[in-house]
């Protein structure tokens, strides 16, 4: 009985946290993350998510999630879509541009 009602009380406080957890979420705007002030910061995360938004609309499937975990996948998705505006920061150090020259202009 006691064993139940141990049971009972650790999956209900499991469910609990499961439904409660999104109200933690990370909300992001583009490459910024929102704060509870409103003001804006940018963070790896959203530069992330962000970076599998643009890919998406340019036709690769892709999830921030995924871009995060694998270095290649990002270099991948920078190849085609880092000359975009919106992500040129986040992949300005995965696209092959002329950084042999640094104190000569090219």
């Amino acid at each position: 009985m006691v064993k139940t009602r141990l049971l009972g009380s650790a999956l209900f406080a499991v469910g609990f946290m499961a439904v409660s957890a999104p109200a933690y979420a990370i909300e992001c705007e583009g490459n910024f993350q929102i704060q509870k002030s409103g003001n804006l910061i940018a963070t790896p995360f959203c530069q992330d998510e962000n970076l599998a938004d643009v890919a998406e609309e340019y036709g690769m499937d892709v999830s921030g999630s995924e871009i995060r975990h694998s270095y290649s996948l990002k270099s991948e998705a920078c190849r085609l879509v880092g000359y975009d505006n919106r992500v040129r920061d986040t992949c300005d150090q995965y696209l092959n541009r002329d950084r042999h020259c640094i104190f000569v202009p090219c």
